[in-house]
């Protein structure tokens, strides 16, 4: 071989583990601005190449008050990214033929379970609780679980239909949710750091919440077990998880081709390309076919984003309300190319210095003459979801007067969002003024005819 094609033969060799390489590089390198941009005190991210776990990294504190570093063993909340976990050990029992995802869960359950006579349930299918369509709001706000609508007419994000569907899971296999999860899941692929269950003896490695200004929020040490939300993991657990789900080896590759495959709809209009497969959320772009599902807990969130074809992507936790706002930044790296309905879902704006300056002015001044100021000295209005912050970390503070004041100012900046006049609803229904939420919740009810909330509160405010 000569001289010169060893040269190239090498410069090769060189350019394709430089470009293999790049994507850890690049995240290492991006990450740390990131998360100073949008004051996220703890990161933990892993990027899968080829269906294997390629890279894990971990970036600043897992709690900003005790300044304890994120470690490979810091637990964090995976939110709804437990329900994916739920929807593979759903697709397990399926391909066991011990689920039936078209038979309805009351001939599992073997009642009615809270759902009361409503004949809508004999509807309510495995298939319908993983895409979203079973009828159910996010979460009851009584003892009795009720429809917002019949199953399989539409879609709407609910945490309870996956609670349902755990039970009969539970009745199938005579083991507890989390038992099924630790035998199923973790213990085959070696998720050493995940649990269903809160383990007070381990609350040292829980990571805290934090606000969105980057202050130490209340502990996350809730102890319930939620098919929907309580999943404690890491960036490698999870990370486990995805590339074992990627393969489609636990399953039947039947069922595997229907968990990716796009059933639902939750905005043909807005976002064409965002549908839901059996219990993950998914994109199709002219750069690929994503899976992806997002997690929010409030003061901490989480992502995954993986391109179905080549089995490349991350998943990624952090201890921050503003844990989604890097994401854009984040996926323009791994797994790239164009998911722009996802970046629109989990849209969060960047964090603005001007909305602490903000805030700090209503907790000093008071709403009233704060809000005044700032609408007499702005350039221009700041976007719908800041004001909104605001004004929830008001009512989180109990102080619901000035919350309402800022809900207002909201509602005049963007009247055509449904979303703003939710939110002053709640505010006045916090304040125990009845006529006035009513009112607030009927307006967004007419901006958006399929606002759950708003509909499920309407019922309850008048007592129906």
């Amino acid at each position: 071989m000569s001289r010169i094609l060893v040269t190239l033969c090498f410069l090769v060799a060189s350019l394709a583990a430089g470009a293999q390489s790049s994507i850890p590089e690049r995240l290492s390198e991006r990450i740390p601005a990131l998360m100073v941009r949008d004051r996220i005190p703890g990161l933990s991210i892993a990027y899968i190449e080829k269906g294997q776990v390629a890279w894990v990294r971990h970036f600043g504190v897992a709690s900003k008050a005790t300044g304890e570093p994120v470690r490979a063993n810091t637990r964090f909340e995976a939110a709804s990214l437990t329900k994916v976990v739920t929807a593979y050990m759903a697709m397990q029992l399926a391909g066991s033929r011990q689920l039936d995802p078209d038979k309805p869960l009351r001939d599992y359950l073997g009642n009615n379970d809270d759902v009361g006579d409503d004949p809508r349930f004999a509807a309510v299918t495995a298939r319908r609780v993983l895409t979203h369509t079973a009828g159910f709001p996010n979460w009851r706000d009584s003892e009795k679980l009720t429809f917002l609508f019949a199953p399989g007419e539409r879609f709407e994000y609910s945490g309870e239909g996956f609670v349902l569907l755990s039970k009969a899971m539970e009745k199938i296999t005579g083991k507890s949710y989390a038992e099924l999860a630790e035998d199923s899941v973790f213990t085959p692929l070696e998720m050493i750091h995940s649990s269903m269950v809160y383990d007070t003896a381990s609350r040292q490695l829980y990571a805290p919440r934090h606000n969105w200004l980057g202050e130490t929020a209340y502990p996350a040490d809730y102890t319930n077990v939620n098919a929907a939300y309580s999943l404690r993991t890491t960036a490698t657990d999870y990370a486990l998880f995805l590339s074992a789900l990627l393969s489609g080896k636990k399953f039947d590759p039947v069922l595997f081709r229907d968990m990716m495959r796009r059933q639902s709809f939750p905005d043909p209009k807005e976002s064409p390309d965002v549908a839901w497969g059996l219990g993950i959320g998914l994109d199709s772009t002219s750069t690929g076919r994503y899976a992806w599902h997002w997690g929010d807990q409030g003061d901490s969130k989480a992502l995954f984003v993986v391109d179905i074809d080549r089995q490349e992507g991350i998943v990624y936790f952090t201890n921050s309300a503003n844990g989604l706002s890097p994401a854009a930044d984040i996926l323009a790296i791994a797994p790239g190319g164009n998911q722009s309905g996802i970046v629109k879902w989990v849209k969060y704006d960047k964090f603005d210095p001007a909305a602490e300056t903000l805030l700090l002015s209503i907790r000093n001044e008071g709403a009233a003459k704060a809000m005044k100021a700032y609408v007499a000295g702005r350039k221009e209005k700041f976007p719908e979801n800041v004001l909104n912050m605001l004004g929830y970390a008001l009512l989180r503070e109990k102080k619901t007067a000035d919350a309402i004041a800022v809900f207002t100012q909201n509602t005049t900046d963007h009247p055509e969002s449904a979303n703003v006049w939710d939110s002053l609803g709640e505010a006045y229904m916090e304040n125990g003024d009845k006529p006035s939420s009513i009112i607030n919740y009927e307006k967004s009810l007419r901006i958006n005819p399929n606002n759950g909330n708003a509909a499920q509160q309407l019922k309850k405010l008048r007592g129906k």
